[in-house]
């Protein structure tokens, strides 16, 4: 599955990454390496949840 990403750097360093398409989807890294990692997981995570889970509902 490919997925656009958008990183950013992170004000107090390291970066930071969201998923445009999949909302609220988000994570951090020190470094682009751990990043992608972060990442990997975190969309995982995402699409492994069976109930849809958006900002509005917190």
């Amino acid at each position: 599955m490919k997925l656009k990403v958008v990183v950013h750097r992170a004000e107090e360093g390291g970066f930071w990454v969201e998923v445009p398409s999949l909302p609220g989807c988000v994570t951090q890294g020190d470094d682009l390496d751990e990043l992608e990692k972060n990442l990997e997981e975190a969309v995982a995570g995402y699409l492994a949840v069976d109930a849809p889970c958006s900002p509005s509902a917190w």
